[in-house]
């Protein structure tokens, strides 16, 4: 899987903290630095963010990882919000954006997948009134995140392909092998559900 989403062993006071506390730590904190427009609070939520991951000792390699995939965006975002509203606004957006991936990234490193995952179907069983399954849900969630993780490992072999043969980027000679690998897995991936049963 890749480091974007890699559970790293420790033994951390946010290692021992149970799925369910984190994940409701993030979206209050994620509420408030959305709904207040508050610069404070802001630079609060990002001082939290460099707390926690220094607290639960995430290597700098999946550091350097998370930030490759998410500090275009936070960049372009920042930018953007800057030239229309102004740097206060860019700041508040941008800067709690960051600090909201930071604790993403650092709630990842420090909960395995499993434990999300049977949060994620303990949540959703209120649901079966209205038809939901929530094993299904479970099963489609974890997929799901698995394969983010695949699809940027694609990427990266596509990219290592591009490089290998001297090429420069071209988001078209980019695009076109990265999709069409990415289907294909799809369909694997289809049809060893379907010989498993899960349309049943």
């Amino acid at each position: 899987m890749s480091d974007l989403m890699t559970y790293v062993p420790g033994t951390s006071i946010l290692h021992r903290t149970r799925a369910v506390s984190k994940v409701l730590a993030l979206a209050v904190v994620s509420i408030a630095t959305v709904v207040l427009d508050d610069p404070w609070l802001t630079a609060a939520a990002l001082t939290l963010a460099v707390i926690a991951t220094i607290v639960a000792r995430v290597p700098r390699r999946i550091l350097t990882r998370q930030w490759k995939a998410y500090l275009l965006i936070v960049v372009l975002l920042g930018g953007y919000q800057w030239l229309t509203d102004g740097p206060a606004t860019a700041f508040h957006v941008a800067g709690g954006l960051a600090a909201l991936l930071i604790l993403a990234g650092v709630i990842s490193s420090t909960t395995r997948t499993t434990d999300l995952l049977d949060l994620a179907v303990r949540c959703a069983r209120p649901l079966k009134r209205v038809g939901v399954d929530p094993e299904r849900f479970g099963i489609a969630l974890a997929l799901g995140i698995r394969s983010v993780a695949v699809v940027l490992d694609l990427a990266r072999d596509v990219r290592e392909a591009q490089l290998a043969r001297g090429l420069g980027f071209s988001l078209r000679a980019f695009a076109v092998p990265l999709v069409v690998r990415s289907l294909r897995q799809a369909d694997g991936l289809a049809e060893a559900l379907i010989a498993r049963g899960f349309d049943d």
